[in-house]
């Protein structure tokens, strides 16, 4: 998020004109490019497989959203991006755009409610993930203020929903269950100096728009600070989102306008060294509406053994205190339904406390090829990972039959995922 500022001392400028005016001539920079030439496009196709070796009757992976189904191999996304980003170095005004979209099955957690999110009762599906405006202003500070205007995925954890932005296959139940997915509204981050940065916004909730999009008819709010510090060796950034995210028109209990639900994290990054890095998330979730509170820890380590191979590591503890967060969804339309209101025989939950505990190893593997292959298909990665879940006392939500019944305390998967860029 820091913006670079780069000058050349006059005096060296001056010696060099002094001492070749022909040579300063020559190195004279070629003129920026115009706004048009930095547009980009690029995609990415990612494909996997999630083998579950009790394959439950349900034919689901517990306490999974993106790799839910078990023993299935699934195109997860097709993926899309048009943009022209704003420039990092800019020290004046400076516009530019986000636009991108998704197809495939992870499309069914990620709809913005109102758009697309009914276009199809099947297991693909399409959804808008980002349409923003995004714009640098040069107020306040030294470093000016970027702001992100429309549509955009949420940044409250160390995973993101592009598949080519996280360490491993399968998420966290951080990322799954703890935090928002994504929001329509206005983010700013001002840089206040190299080392700070202060972020506010304020959206309509959890993957909602506006109108009939949105589930009730409350805003919601974000604030945060990112610290960098040892020259970008570690960043602290703590992020909170705040506000109703249950639906109004479900005939609940409580005034869903008014029961807000706090969702926040605290993820740091140490860069140890160049082969190994450190990430932990923090997170703290309460829906006050439904008296219901989960807390826990993610931590990762990343070890790059060489260009091609780079070991993944995944611990967490999540406790879900009324059993109220983690879920599983058997119809392609129950999330949506959930971010509705509506009740459905699909959405299965345990009703039971307990903590959940995780550990996955991967490994990231980026095969070397002939140089034949265009450059744009040169970044293809191999993901495998083996990961064990349990959840600890007498809880057994893993298994899960087909009337929706856990009947196991641990789940082990194996599998992973290829992505391949264009």
């Amino acid at each position: 998020m820091k913006r670079v500022f780069a000058t050349l001392p006059v005096a060296a400028l001056m010696g060099l004109a002094a001492l070749s005016p022909a040579m300063a001539d020559d190195k004279t920079p070629p003129p920026p490019p115009s706004w048009s030439d930095t547009i980009k496009f690029s995609g990415f196709l990612e494909a996997g497989i999630q083998g579950n070796p009790d394959s439950p009757q349900s034919g689901l992976n517990w306490g999974r959203l993106f790799d839910d189904r078990a023993n299935t191999p699934v195109l997860n996304q097709a993926n899309v991006t048009l943009t022209r980003p704003t420039d990092p170095n800019a020290t004046g005004y400076d516009v530019g755009f986000i636009l991108n979209g998704l197809f495939g099955t992870d499309a069914r957690y990620t709809h913005f409610l109102g758009e697309f999110d009914r276009a199809t009762g099947a297991q693909y599906q399409y959804t808008p993930i980002e349409a923003d405006l995004l714009v640098h202003l040069p107020w306040f500070t030294s470093g000016g203020v970027d702001a992100k205007l429309g549509q955009f995925p949420t940044l409250l954890t160390a995973e993101q929903t592009p598949a080519t932005a996280n360490p491993l296959y399968s998420h966290s139940y951080i990322f799954n269950f703890g935090a928002p997915i994504s929001h329509t509204g206005l983010w700013t981050i001002t840089h206040l100096n190299p080392m700070i940065d202060i972020y506010l916004g304020v959206d309509t909730g959890n993957e909602t728009t506006l109108g009939s999009g949105d589930n009730n008819s409350a805003i919601a709010g974000l604030t945060g600070i990112n610290l960098t510090l040892l020259d970008g060796n570690i960043t602290i950034l703590w992020l909170n989102h705040m506000g109703p995210e249950n639906p109004s028109d479900a005939g609940l209990a409580f005034n869903a306008n008014g029961a807000y639900r706090f969702e926040d994290t605290i993820t740091t990054v140490v860069k140890y060294n160049d082969e190994t890095t450190f990430t932990t998330d923090l997170n703290y979730i309460r829906d006050n509406g439904f008296k219901a509170e989960a807390y826990g820890v993610a931590q990762y380590v990343a070890y790059a053994l060489n260009d091609q191979f780079t070991l993944q590591l995944r611990g967490e503890l999540w406790r879900d205190e009324q059993g109220f967060f983690v879920t599983a969804f058997r119809g392609p339309l129950d999330p949506v339904n959930a971010l509705r209101g509506i009740p459905s025989a699909g959405i299965i939950t345990t009703g039971h406390p307990t903590t959940y505990g995780e550990i996955t190893l991967g490994v990231n593997y980026k095969p070397p090829l002939p140089s034949s292959v265009p450059a744009a298909f040169s970044g293809i990665l191999l993901r495998p990972e083996i990961r064990y879940d349990t959840a600890f006392g007498n809880a057994r939500p893993f298994d899960v039959n087909n009337a929706g019944i856990g009947t196991k305390s641990n789940q082990l998967t194996i599998g992973g995922d290829i992505i391949l860029p264009f």
